[in-house]
């Protein structure tokens, strides 16, 4: 297929509303049911959350993937290419199947309402995992849960990762409500673990559970991992494994739990095709193994040294207190430039707070995006949080350029608020590579 005609079919894709969001799945399930329900044609795991969902999802098909199967990973939103949301064996779906995938799902879409991108993108990504003919597909929610297109599914296992407000239009403003969108994606008598702290959304994912007649396992009550004293490597405690010297491949601290999460769905997953097949061994030397290939973009992502470059979508309030953490424990007193956009409906006096402090010098950008948070909002808002020199310049790319430009090699440069900042980041780092 000629370039133009992959390029033509984006173009179709985006043009549905990348940000359409419907509450329903019937929909969903009208395109599927005239593909023949291709989603029912392999095993699924399921991940939902509101962080850690995509890192999580990646441990899991890397493990599986390492013990033989062919696994596909359905992860949003991408940061440069479409490509990257469908992947099978670590490897991104082609342009020529984006475009086969995307004409047999745009031709079962005959029912009242039209689906949005998001559905669109899911029910590709089903469509091409059976044409591939995958063993296991491991498929991350977009947004909430219940009502989530990813929802039409029926896994071996859910993972339910932290629960943090975001979302509020659709999902609810209080743990409790979120707990219960979340919660959606647990099915009768198919067991599930989590992540989620809070007591009053625990009780909701547990009350769920019980009605679903499914058993529920908790981070830190039923499964941990904790970094071994004076070295560079951690123990799970699992549901029936205790693995001593893994190597987390993920950097930042709350990688512990993600880590945790996938293994503790691996158990699960590998205890029942023991039940079938004795070969199926879940064992420390598979998991390090799976570990060892895991790849996660613009989550911490070191792009470049000298001076070193994290991209760190951070597009939340947790996800930017993590970040402010991580560089606050790993800067060892070098200088900080911050390269920082948001979104508008992101609590961004909350996140800047998070972020600002670390840095001595920072630059508000906006991604080509109409969500973008107007640039002198975030400028007056960072002035509460720093006395040090705050600049706009509007285009990614240049923000990344001059931050490089104005940064020694010692120093570091962090670019973070959102993923579509990320992307466009990635994306100029990718070209810079290509020429």
């Amino acid at each position: 297929m000629k370039k133009t005609a992959y390029q033509k079919c984006l173009d179709k894709i985006y043009k549905l509303g990348r940000f359409g969001i419907k509450l329903e799945l019937d929909t969903i399930l009208n395109i599927l049911n005239i593909l023949n329900s291709p989603q029912k044609n392999y095993y699924l795991v399921h991940v939902a959350g509101t962080n850690g969902k995509g890192s999580t999802a990646t441990y899991i098909a890397s493990i599986l993937q390492t013990a033989g199967f062919k696994t596909g990973l359905y992860t949003s939103p991408h940061l440069v290419r479409f490509n990257e949301r469908i992947s099978i064996n670590g490897e991104q779906i082609s342009n020529n199947h984006v475009i086969e995938a995307y004409e047999a799902v745009h031709a079962a879409d005959t029912g009242k309402r039209k689906a949005t991108f998001f559905e669109i993108a899911t029910a590709m990504g089903f469509y091409h995992f059976s044409k591939e003919k995958v063993d296991w597909a491991v498929v991350e929610t977009g947004m909430g849960g219940r009502f989530d297109a990813t929802n039409v599914i029926t896994p071996k296992v859910s993972v339910i990762t932290n629960l943090s407000i975001e979302h509020t239009d659709y999902l609810g403003n209080t743990i409790k409500a979120l707990a219960k969108e979340k919660g959606g994606i647990i099915k009768q008598n198919t067991p599930a673990v989590t992540g989620v702290s809070q007591p009053s959304g625990q009780d909701v994912i547990k009350q769920i559970a019980k009605e679903k007649s499914s058993d529920i396992y908790i981070y830190k009550k039923d499964f941990s991992t904790r970094k071994n004293p004076k070295q560079n490597t951690y123990t799970y405690k699992g549901l029936n494994n205790c693995f001593h010297n893994l190597i987390k491949p993920l950097p930042g601290d709350h990688q512990k739990e993600n880590l945790s999460l996938a293994l503790a769905a691996c158990e699960l997953i590998f205890e029942t095709l023991k039940k079938t097949d004795k070969k199926y061994n879940f064992n420390e030397t598979l998991v390090q193994k799976g570990l060892s290939t895991v790849i996660w973009p613009g989550r911490l992502e070191h792009v470049r040294q000298d001076p070193l470059i994290i991209l760190d979508g951070a597009h939340n309030l947790m996800a930017a207190r993590v970040l402010g953490k991580y560089l606050s424990a790993t800067l060892n007193n070098r200088k900080l430039t911050l390269v920082l956009g948001i979104l508008d409906d992101k609590p961004y006096e909350k996140m800047l707070e998070s972020l600002v402090p670390c840095a001595q010098n920072i630059i508000i950008t906006r991604a080509k995006i109409n969500r973008s948070l107007d640039p002198e909002i975030l400028k007056q808002a960072a002035r509460q949080f720093t006395s040090k020199p705050v600049t706009i310049i509007e285009d990614v790319k240049q923000a990344v350029t001059h931050a490089i430009d104005t940064s020694d090699a010692k120093d570091v440069i962090c670019i973070a608020g959102s993923l579509y900042v990320a992307g466009e980041a990635k994306e100029k780092f990718e070209n810079d590579l290509e020429h």
